[in-house]
This record gives C-alpha cells, sequence and structure tokens, in this order.
C-alpha cells in the first residue's frame, strides 16, 4: 500500500528559520512534515498565512500539526483550528491537561466538527496520563470520532505496552502516527534510535497497518541529534521503506 512519508518538524527544532528547517527535511529526502511548534507560533494568527507560503512555496506538503495543548476554552484554542484551515489541513495531533473533562473536550469537539477536523491525542508515555490505553479507550467511548489517537510508538513502549498491538486496539479511532523508537539505559532513561533497531518491531507493525486499512501518511520521529539530525532521519527512512516494501 502506498503511503505519504512524512517527518515531525520537530526533529528539526535546532533550525528555526524556516528556511533552513526546509532545507534540512529535504535533505532527508522528504517534502512532507507534521507542523509542531517549533516552525510555527499557532497562537498569533497574524504570523500564520507567513508561515504555510515559506512551506508551499518550496513544495512542502503539510499533513497536520501538533502536538497542540489544547484547553478546552473555545476562544483559546479556535486560533490553533483557524491555522489548520488556512492551510488546508484535516488532522492535529493534540494533547489536553485532565481538568479538561469533560466539558472542555466536549468543547474540542464543537471545533472539530466546525473545522471537519479528526483530532488524534498523543500518548505521551508512561508519565502522562494520557499514555494509558485504558484511559484513552474511556475517553473514546465518551466521545464521538472526532477524536482518536495519534499513536507513537517510543512514548508505547515508556509505557510497557506493545505499540503494534495498540494499533490493533484502536484500529478505527488511529488517525495518526509517529513512528519513533527507543532504547534504554540502565537508570531507564530513553534514547532514540533509528526506526526498528531498537524496541519497535517495525515489519509487524506496517503489516497492521496494512490488516487494519490505515491510510494516513507515515510520520518519523526521532529526537536526538538536535544539531545534525539528516544522517538517522535518512536511515530512519531507509528503514520504513524497506518495511513497507515487505
Amino acid at each position: 500500500m502506498n503511503r505519504t512519508i512524512a517527518i515531525q518538524s520537530w526533529c528539526y527544532r535546532h533550525f528555526k528559520p524556516i528556511a533552513a528547517f526546509v532545507e534540512q527535511l529535504k535533505a532527508t529526502g522528504i517534502s512532507a512534515t507534521e507542523l509542531s511548534s517549533a516552525h510555527a507560533n499557532f497562537p498569533d494568527a497574524s504570523t500564520h498565512a507567513d508561515v504555510i507560503d515559506q512551506l508551499r512555496q518550496p513544495g512542502i506538503a503539510l499533513i497536520g500539526t501538533g502536538v497542540q495543548s489544547l484547553t478546552g476554552n473555545v476562544e483559546k484554542d479556535r486560533v490553533r483550528f483557524e491555522f489548520s484551515k488556512t492551510a488546508g489541513i484535516k488532522y492535529m495531533s493534540i494533547s489536553f491537561p485532565p481538568e479538561v473533562m469533560w466539558d472542555g473536550v466536549k468543547n474540542i469537539e464543537k471545533l472539530a466538527d466546525e473545522y471537519d477536523m479528526q483530532l488524534g491525542i498523543h500518548n505521551h508515555g508512561g508519565y502522562d496520563w494520557l499514555g494509558n490505553p485504558t484511559m484513552l479507550k474511556y475517553i473514546f467511548s465518551k466521545t464521538t470520532k472526532r477524536i482518536g489517537l495519534c499513536l507513537d510508538t517510543a512514548w508505547a513502549i515508556d509505557a510497557k505496552q506493545n505499540a503494534v498491538e495498540m494499533a490493533e486496539w484502536f484500529g478505527e479511532r488511529l488517525y495518526g502516527i509517529h513512528i519513533k523508537d527507543f532504547i534504554y539505559d540502565r537508570q531507564r532513561v530513553p534514547h532514540d534510535v533509528v526506526i526498528g533497531t531498537g524496541n519497535l518491531d517495525l515489519p509487524k507493525l506496517i503489516k497492521v497497518l496494512d490488516q487494519i486499512n490505515y491510510t494516513a501518511p507515515l510520520v518519523i520521529e526521532y529526537e536526538g541529534d538536535v544539531e545534525n539530525p539528516v544522517p538517522v532521519l535518512r536511515e530512519c527512512v531507509t528503514a520504513l521503506k524497506k518495511a513497507m516494501a515487505g
């Protein structure tokens, strides 16, 4: 199955000017990104058009934004949805604090309806309240299908979960994916590695994504080597293409 490969712009957070980011992204051999706050000031609407134009001119495809920290306050959150509307984006990876349940989440759903958006909750590790699959299942049981999962494979591993199984569990609510891999030192501190060389079974993940008919972009994320991310990200792209080819 042919899928778009994109890279999370956070990987290039050392290269904050858009032109420098674009140069680094293209040097990796990829022309699609999920845009993070490293390269966009989402709360400032006056900056939106310029950022989007600087990405469009060199041919960079915006496949989504995130991880967006939502508040459940319609007026505060609306500007982030406005960015997506201006960019023609229909997907956003999100997070929100526990106090946003439940009225705040209903407000987030209303904005998603208004802007025709899919929202993927990012499971940010074992230390994060949204990193727990039981909590995610409960939230999805109480929300509409506007809200689903952005599965970060490395943070799933960090929460002592099987990332491949999580893709199976959430199936139709899987709206986005950050393909990332961790190894750990003796103090259980995570370290990013080339995807598929740590604890992530990359071929099995791709097989499961095929089985559940996942068609959204595959977003690579690697947070190591901040000042020189291109070499390892190229290896990640090669590994993902190999897994996709079977």
